[in-house]
This record gives C-alpha cells, structure tokens and sequence, in this order.
C-alpha cells in the first residue's frame, strides 16, 4: 500500500479528483486529494509559489504519510516537483500528468514563447488571479458536454503569483523516482526539458490517448497507471 497525494493543475481543487479516487482505494491505497491554497474551497488568498510547495509538504507531514506517490497535474508539476524533494524519505515516486515540471530558478510562464508577458498582464488586469477560461477551451481534449461543464462550473480563478515566482530546486529533479505521463492530444512527444529528464534511469514514460485532462476523460486507465507506479 501506498499513499497518494493528489494535485490538479491550474484552476482547479481536490473535487478534479473525485473519478479517480474511488478506484485508487478500491486498490488499498490511502488517497490525499489537495486543494491548494487561493484555489475551490480555498479561493481568494493571493498565494505565491511557495505557499503550494508547503501546502502539499503540510499535508504530507500532518496526515503523517510515507511511502508517498505525489501526484501533479499540469501547473501542479512544479511545486509538486519541488515538494518531493523536501519530504525526503517519506517519497516513494512522482507521477507528473502531462504536467509543467521544474526547473530552478524559473517559473510556470517562464518557457512560454513571449516569457510569460500575456499571462502576466492577465494577472494584473483580474486583481492578481489568471481569470478562468471559456468552455471552448476543452474542445477536443476527448471529454464529454456534461465533463466540460464540471471543469468550468468547479474551476476557479488561480492565484497569480504561483505562475509567475521561480521555482527553487535544491538538486536534480532526474535523481527522484518519476513517471511522466505524457497526454497523446497535444503531441506525441514530451517537451525538450521533459525528454531530457526521460534520459534518467529513475524517470519512466507512459502514454495516455487522451487530452490533457485524463482525470475526466480516462480515470480508470488513469488511476490504473499510478497504481503500476507504486510497485516500480
């Protein structure tokens, strides 16, 4: 058995969970769904980068877990990335979900063609949070009218400042334990910092045909990849 701390992407709570979870359990395995701060039920604080790397350190050490599988979805990546690092032997793996992966010194936006620029004029024109996206921005990601509409009734302004602050990595991410599971949709290969992570011996890839969130659209196959995870 292991326990897994699960982390959706931007805009989203624990709640983008509630597919998967069931059959993470029916498994035996403890399960953490995480709700960062500024975010669902935990919307309107302005939290930086930093506060979700301690939001997802916090549960880890108050729920007294081991043996940990952290998972993050999309933006999630990056402070779930850093976060492993600083629960120590307490981890057992990453799983990245066709997620943003860190890199120290560099932010969410920071790879982005213009730097960033657009998201962070976004940022200041809706009082420090990215505003939430229409319905048509779920077109073709393989999910259903009634999971488009979940996503954007459940989906939340995010706070700016996680977005946009630097990423702080005390070693190579390549030296953790990691499962990228890359979303076929938007490409069938990883971005260039993802495929030379790849090279590590402690990185393993897998592939899901599907759309970027898999939560929704696959969550028994998905919920099935982390399971095979835990036993690497």
């Amino acid at each position: 058995m292991v326990n897994f701390v699960l982390v959706a992407g931007a805009r989203l709570g624990a709640w983008a969970w509630d597919d998967v979870v069931p059959y993470l359990r029916a498994a035996g395995h403890g399960v953490y769904p995480l709700t960062l701060s500024g975010l669902a039920e935990r919307r309107g604080v302005l939290a930086g980068q930093a506060t979700h790397v301690q939001d997802i350190v916090s549960e880890v050490e108050r729920q007294g877990l081991r043996d940990v599988v952290l998972v993050g979805h999309s933006y999630s990546g990056i402070p779930v990335g850093q976060a492993a690092e600083r629960i120590g032997d307490r981890l057992a793996r990453v799983v990245f979900v066709d997620s943003s992966v860190p890199t120290d010194g560099e932010s969410f936006v920071s790879a982005w063609p213009d730097g960033g620029a657009a998201v962070k004029a976004s940022i200041a024109e809706n009082g420090g949070f990215w505003p939430l996206v229409p319905a048509a921005h779920y077109d073709g990601e393989g999910l259903t009218d009634e999971q488009i509409a979940r996503l954007v009734r459940g989906s939340t302004p995010h706070p700016g400042a996680t977005l946009t602050e630097p990423a702080v990595l005390a070693g190579p991410l390549g030296e953790l334990p990691a499962t990228y599971v890359l979303c076929l949709f938007a490409g069938a290969e990883p971005d260039e910092d993802v495929a030379e992570l790849l090279n590590s011996k402690h990185w393993r890839l897998v592939k899901m045909n599907t759309g970027h969130w898999p939560m929704f659209s696959q969550p028994r196959e998905l919920a099935q990849i982390f399971i095979d995870s835990a036993v690497e």
